[in-house]
């Protein structure tokens, strides 16, 4: 074919080259695919929304304790010379994990050392005794020594407390937490000398307000160091009280006189209380709660 005839034909053949006769049409090799060996929904873009597997966690075992038991002598005598410098460092009674962090030991060796302070403050060996006071431990004079420990110190710095005082904290301790005016009916006389200086001295601590409005006290740890008690269930139980026929008949009086005053139905009088006189300020009966 001329280059004429191939200008007719409306083919442009760049110079220098020939024309493709027909037939002769290079053929186009189609690419090699490549088989998807992943499942048919694997090409399927991954949602957002879809949650990442969470590994299980493993189960949380508690950590075994050790026994004081296996404690080396030579370790328990260690720490127990390091807990007798901080009981007698500290003025408050100390809790067993403050005591094994300061010593940086474990709570079973804390637990041995503890036992060796015992066995070697004994009365009969030591002036100093190991007690658990207040939920927490501290050092103690033992009793053999109080006679002396009474002439050395024989101006007392505080004054000891007066029957009021103590029959106001003695109320606090066993109905805590207790109102003023339920102390007020149940000693027959106000409470509110007794009740400010007991607060003074640390002895309770207020604990809210009643239903009535009325302040509510508690005892505080200061008075379960000064009594030796570890809690208050260490109280000495109402029952083993054996009054004599006294004073079980003036318990009573005032009992039954503080039951009237809280029902409203009578006053209750003071000694020092006027004979014309029908009330009595502070021994008002508390007011009954709005329907």
């Amino acid at each position: 074919m001329s280059g004429s005839d191939e200008q007719r034909r409306g083919i442009v053949v760049p110079f220098g080259q020939r024309a493709a006769a027909p037939g002769d049409e290079p053929t186009v090799e189609a690419e090699p695919t490549v088989e998807n060996e992943s499942p048919a929904n694997a090409d399927a873009e991954p949602t957002a929304d879809a949650p990442e597997p969470v590994a299980p966690a493993p189960s949380a075992e508690p950590e075994p304790i050790g026994d004081p038991a296996e404690v080396e002598p030579v370790r328990a005598a260690e720490i127990a010379r390091s807990v007798e410098a901080l009981l007698f460092l500290s003025s408050d009674p100390v809790k067993a994990p403050q005591l094994a962090d300061a010593c940086e030991c474990e709570p079973h060796e804390l637990v041995a050392a503890l036992d060796v302070l015992r066995a070697e403050m004994v009365p009969e060996r030591r002036g100093l005794i190991l007690r658990e006071v207040a939920g927490g431990y501290t050092l103690a004079t033992s009793a053999e020594a109080e006679p002396a420990a009474r002439r050395l110190l024989a101006k007392p710095r505080t004054p000891p407390l007066s029957p009021a005082q103590a029959e106001t904290l003695a109320i606090v301790a066993y109905l805590q937490p207790a109102s003023r005016p339920e102390i007020t009916r149940i000693r027959g006389v106000s409470a509110d000398s007794a009740s400010q200086t007991l607060l003074e001295r640390g002895l309770i601590e207020e604990a809210g307000r009643s239903q009535f409005g009325a302040v509510l006290y508690r005892t505080t740890p200061l008075f379960l160091k000064l009594f030796g008690l570890r809690s208050l269930k260490d109280l000495p139980p109402v029952t083993e009280w054996d009054p004599s026929p006294d004073e079980e008949a003036d318990l009573r009086e005032r009992l039954l006189r503080a039951g009237e005053a809280r029902a409203g139905t009578t006053a209750v009088a003071q000694p020092d209380e006027d004979a014309g006189s029908s009330t009595v300020p502070g021994l008002e009966p508390e007011p009954s709660p709005a329907a």
